[in-house]
């Protein structure tokens, strides 16, 4: 089984929060027992999560060493130039070494879904939206690298992840997919 959700802002990527305040988890959004995440996706990311019951693509999802594609959609803070996009696509050194190369290219504003709550705007900061595709998973990567080259990430949404896309499916929302 895999099942392909669109995890909304603010939901831990999880199934329980044993937190004295207890915040909203796939739990809440998903009732299907004896599935598990493959990979994670922060809190106060959004977008595409796999949820599966077999641990073998569970791994082959996540690993990686299996290379699988993952794209974001990222609204960052500034105007990318040139140089600084350079440096996503050959890789950015980060605290626990360099990224691999990644794709990276600006896009025009997508037709997402409104964030709640929504990105607080700065009339003096102008913005833009990038598509980074990465073929590894590190703790908050996208937001380290857009960071390390100048463009702070304001708002980050996984789109991909090899063929499975979040398109169609509104924050919450999930469907069963078959795993090919």
């Amino acid at each position: 089984m895999l099942i392909l959700l669109n995890k909304p802002f603010g939901v831990l990527p999880q199934f329980t929060d044993n937190s004295a305040n207890p915040r909203p988890t796939l739990g809440d959004y998903v009732a299907v027992k004896g599935v598990y995440p493959a990979g994670r996706l922060d809190m106060d990311s959004e977008g595409l999560m796999l949820l599966t019951d077999d641990g073998r693509l569970q791994a082959r999802i996540a690993d990686p060493k299996h290379k699988m594609e993952k794209t974001y959609l990222v609204q960052v803070e500034g105007v990318p130039e040139d140089d600084q996009l350079a440096l996503l696509r050959n890789g950015v050194t980060l605290k626990d070494g360099p990224t691999r190369p990644a794709g990276a290219e600006v896009i025009a504003p997508p037709d997402l879904w409104p964030r709640d709550p929504p990105i607080r705007e700065r009339k003096s900061v102008p913005d833009s939206w990038l598509r980074l595709t990465l073929r590894e998973g590190r703790n908050r990567q996208v937001r380290r690298m857009t960071a390390a080259v100048g463009l702070p990430t304001l708002r980050l949404v996984r789109w991909q992840v090899g063929i499975w896309s979040v398109d169609g499916l509104a924050p919450g929302a999930w469907r069963e997919v078959q795993a090919r």
